[in-house]
């Protein structure tokens, strides 16, 4: 039921959105604005005294100046723990207090943003790179709210969007034999010509599964057996509710159990 909701909103919003031949740029610039919207919304569940996970990427910057300017308006928290360098720089530089898991291992809330949503809120994350402190966060809050646009709801995982996997460089071709025999197309992933590494000081190998990762959790259980991945971006029954922007405005998903 919460799918077909989602398909029928998002006819709508290709009804109201642009013609095939509208400016690429006019089409990024409005799906940064449905981004930024589920950012100010996921701001509003901030609370006085609340210890936060920060996200990382895109959607989750739109939270950052957001929460930036309700702390200036006399919001206090304790801090928040960021889940990249990147956040952590402009979280500094917005003013946001940072803290760490050291001085506070749990945490009440974590906001962050996907790269693919599916109709159970199970997540494909990591396409900026720092999937595994997202999900090291995300597993030490009470409650972990995903921020996006329409863009991002999928009716299955991996269609569209490759998994990341975090490998230990010394594995990394006896790991790359082993997703292979599971079916993916996994390529190490590159930056400027040379191979990304992330801040944990490992390699990502993105990988395209044929027709999409029709079993997520058994994905999971095979994946996390090979010796040298370190994590993967799925995201599973972790999300308590998925703050979208789209068209109409903001609209809350929320888990069907």
């Amino acid at each position: 039921m919460l799918y077909s909701k989602q398909v029928k909103w998002k006819a709508r919003a290709a009804e109201k959105g642009l013609s095939p031949g509208g400016s690429m740029i006019q089409e990024n610039a409005q799906q940064d604005n449905w981004k930024r919207l589920a950012g100010e919304a996921a701001a509003q569940l901030v609370e006085d005294g609340m210890v936060l996970g920060l996200g990382s990427g895109s959607t989750a910057t739109h939270l950052l100046y957001a929460l930036a300017q309700r702390i200036q308006q006399g919001l206090r928290i304790i801090g928040g723990v960021p889940t990249s360098k990147a956040t952590e720089e402009l979280a500094r530089k917005l003013g946001i207090p940072l803290t760490t898991l050291d001085a506070h291992p749990e945490l009440d809330l974590a906001i962050d943003g996907a790269d693919e949503i599916d109709s159970q809120l199970c997540l494909i994350k990591g396409g900026g790179g720092a999937l595994l402190r997202e999900k090291i966060v995300a597993s030490a809050a009470h409650r972990f709210v995903v921020i996006g646009d329409t863009a991002k709801l999928v009716p299955m995982l991996g269609v569209h969007f490759p998994l990341p996997i975090e490998v230990v460089p010394f594995a990394s071709t006896p790991v790359h034999r082993r997703l292979e025999s599971l079916g993916a197309k996994a390529q190490v992933r590159q930056r400027d010509g040379e191979t990304f590494i992330t801040d944990n000081g490992n390699m990502i190998f993105d990988c395209a599964f044929a027709g999409g990762i029709k079993d997520a959790v058994d994905l999971q259980a095979r994946l996390k057996e090979i010796v040298g991945v370190v994590e993967t971006g799925l995201f599973l029954h972790m999300v308590e509710r998925a703050i979208i922007g789209g068209s109409e405005g903001v609209k809350t998903l929320r888990r069907e159990y």
